[in-house]
């Protein structure tokens, strides 16, 4: 094994001895000898920062193959795994999965933007792959054969013309000694045993016996609990603190201000610690806390909603130009306009956010359910000016992500509190904290001009988004100047054939703390997007899958994929009477997807979602059922953005605060889903978790518009009044 350290094979078998020699093997497909530090650490494999084994075969049999992307319910924690696996010839039942903790030598090690497949799956393969091909060299060494007369399977290596076998466990010394093939040979996919077919994830028995471990379950030596007040108004400092009555609460045992630090905003906190949960929540009831709510007690949805109306009349940032849309605009036989409004949102996971934080001398260690242990280590390190080798992070099973835990606002607070009293603390937001403490999905406004020509073609579209910015309310170094590609995300990148496009931005401030929510802002962008095509369709009188696919000449992944939905949906057939159906489809940096969505007219009012066909674009895909969970999971969750609660506010607080006033979809209003996969093979993959859900609420409002000749411009809407 040739590094560029100067460890000698001793040092290096005595380090991946966790019970006798061990092979490692590391994300970039290369050999990594470990420093000292790390021989010392490996003992404890939890413990070693200087290696980055995603493979692990011990003398003893046992196989570890590490998970980098944290498990939210996506299914990584069976997805990243299982394409190491499929390369290396192993079965499901051959080994176990650990949980990276943010050591940056893994490489990124976030779940978010559908990222954690499409990302790595190239990579990860060819770790696999040369792992094998090390086994299958050093079965062939051992026995003085060629190497081509070797095979793996099931962690096994067999001499074809003999037919002996050897165990990768005993093959392990002798791998370890071997170069790391640069570019090791991949199965071809006829091959694949495990990749791409229905396979069961390794973490639903766990769930489903209650031996998955959630942040929210962990407990550690001479842990106290905290509950933290925080100011109801955004912005909002300490005045004055009365906790005499706090104190007395039985189980009480302090109370200490602190800081939440999210991104540049950094509040002023009051946590009271208790030896338990209960003590501590009723002594936070107890507390009584002046605030100042320098000003911000003044902002409400409804003052904000007319702000970004005024802002609409801006030109804004060109975000994209071509073609010569003023011309073209001015000179077109036939014009419209339309102006459509999606308001904030919350995430709403059903695990609240949680974290245990404990700093000893310089030293800080973290037990979170996260999206990203590199994320947490990174923002800890930045919010406290300490380095990022002095924290240690312990990730666990996610109760529900959606974008919120890639913020790390509550381990910064949870590690202030535990600096101040000097053990571990376990910090435990309500639900209620949960829902008004934010971080929100911006409110998003979208202006429209369409022209058309005298037969009904698209001639020319302009886009115009009006809405706060995520990166603003994060980042203090934001550029106005400049148009924002995350609010202004996939109206430039749609393939629809029209000639002249210019789309802007208008940027509102806010001193509201915004975040990514699933799919960003592709969620609210679509649904005016796709209904203002839809509009255009209706004023050429056309039919509005017919008109998109009039703009779809080229072949494109999107032409594939509308052709599909328009099969599969039987788009052209009669439906019962008082039936009727709408389409819209999405394309982003996250992948692609294209739904109809089907209602009913109820005799007593409004409508009935009856089902959803989704079509979505993969390439290669991994789990096809997780696929499907994904896309229904999605659609889902768009059903409750689109026709249940908005966050709004008034004298600067929100007003919602538990599920009776910003409700979930409960199942029996989900319609059915029908989900067809795309997955062609070749080079490229897309993502999975977010595609499924931009195109649900503006197919949903195209169909309501097919049965009632109602347009929905605005959401939420509410379905028995539509």
């Amino acid at each position: 094994m040739r590094t560029s350290t100067e460890l000698n094979r001793r040092n290096f078998l005595k380090a991946s001895g966790l019970s006798g020699a061990a092979f490692i093997l590391g994300l970039s497909a290369r050999a990594a000898e470990p420093s000292e530090q790390a021989i010392e650490n490996l003992s404890l494999l939890e413990d070693s920062f200087e290696l980055t084994p995603f493979v692990i075969i011990e003398k003893t049999g046992k196989i570890t193959i590490m998970n980098s992307k944290p498990e939210i319910g996506q299914g990584t924690w069976q997805a990243i795994p299982m394409i190491i696996a499929e390369e290396l010839e192993l079965g499901l039942d051959q080994y176990e999965i650990k949980q990276t903790s943010g050591d940056k030598k893994f490489g990124g090690q976030t779940a978010g933007g559908s990222s954690s497949v499409r990302t790595s799956y190239a990579t990860l393969r060819k770790t696999g792959a040369a792992a094998r091909e090390m086994l299958v060299q050093a079965a062939a060494q051992t026995w003085g054969v060629p190497g081509n007369e070797c095979y793996a399977e099931r962690a096994n290596v067999f001499h074809k013309p003999s037919g002996k076998k050897l165990a990768y466990s005993a093959l392990v010394e002798t791998a370890s000694k071997l170069e790391v093939p640069k570019e090791p040979k991949l199965k071809d996919s006829k091959d694949f045993k495990l990749i791409g077919k229905q396979t069961q994830r390794q973490d639903i028995p766990l769930k489903v016996k209650g031996q998955a471990t959630f942040g929210m379950d962990v407990e550690v030596p001479n842990m106290v609990y905290a509950s933290v007040e925080r100011c109801p108004v955004f912005g909002g400092k300490i005045q004055q603190l009365d906790d005499a009555q706090t104190l007395k609460v039985k189980g009480v045992l302090q109370v200490v201000r602190a800081e939440r630090v999210l991104g540049k905003n950094r509040y002023e906190v009051v946590a009271v610690i208790a030896s338990n949960y209960w003590a501590a929540l009723k002594g936070r009831k107890a507390l009584k806390v002046t605030w100042d709510y320098q000003g911000n007690d003044q902002f409400s949805s409804k003052q904000f909603e007319q702000q970004l109306r005024d802002l609409s009349k801006n030109e804004g940032v060109i975000d994209h130009n071509q073609g010569d849309f003023d011309k073209n605009y001015a000179e077109a036989p036939v014009k419209l306009e339309a102006f459509y409004e999606t308001p904030m949102v919350s995430h709403s996971p059903m695990e609240p956010m949680n974290c245990i934080a404990s700093w000893t001398g310089d030293k800080v260690e973290v037990w979170a359910s996260s999206q990203g242990p590199d994320l947490l280590r990174n923002r800890v390190a930045d919010a406290f000016a300490i380095p990022a080798d002095n924290i240690k992070v312990n990730i666990f099973f996610n109760g529900g992500g959606f974008g919120r835990r890639l913020y790390q606002d509550f381990a910064t607070e949870a590690v202030s509190i535990a600096k101040a009293v000097g053990k571990p603390v376990k910090v435990i937001w309500t639900r209620e904290d949960d829902t008004t403490q934010g971080p929100f999905r911006p409110m998003t406004f979208s202006a429209f001009k369409g022209a058309l020509t005298s037969d009904g073609k698209a001639l020319a579209l302009q886009h115009k988004v009006i809405s706060p910015s995520i990166n603003a309310t994060q980042n203090k170094n934001y550029d106005k100047t400049k148009s924002d590609n995350t609010m202004t995300e996939g109206i430039s990148e749609q393939q629809y054939e029209i000639p002249h496009i210019k789309n802007y931005y208008v940027h509102a401030e806010t001193h509201i703390p915004m975040a990514a929510w699933r799919a960003v802002t592709s969620t609210t962008l679509s649904f005016a997007h796709e209904c203002f095509i839809d509009e255009m369709a209706h004023k050429a009188s056309k039919d509005p899958f017919d008109f998109r696919l009039e703009m779809l000449q080229k072949e494109t992944d999107t032409k594939r994929v509308m052709l599909k939905l328009k099969e599969v949906s039987q788009w052209g057939k009669p439906l019962p009477k008082g039936w009727a159906r709408g389409v819209a489809q999405w394309e982003f940096f996250a992948g692609l997807a294209a739904q109809v969505v089907e209602v009913s007219k109820k005799p007593s009012g409004g409508v009935k979602i009856e089902k959803v066909y989704a079509v979505i674009d993969l390439g290669t895909v991994v789990n096809p059922d997780t696929v499907k969970a994904q896309v229904e999971g999605a659609v889902t969750m768009a059903i409750g953005a689109a026709t249940k609660d908005a966050i709004t506010f008034e004298k600067g607080q929100v007003q919602q605060s538990n599920f009776h006033d910003n409700r979930m979809v409960r199942i029996e209003e989900m319609p059915i889903v029908e989900v067809h996969i795309l997955a062609e093979g070749g080079p490229k993959i897309k993502g999975v978790g977010e595609p499924g859900l931009p195109p649900f609420a503006p197919a949903l409002a195209n169909a309501i518009f097919a049965a009632t000749g109602k347009r929905i411009r605005k959401m939420p809407f509410d379905l028995d009044k539509v």
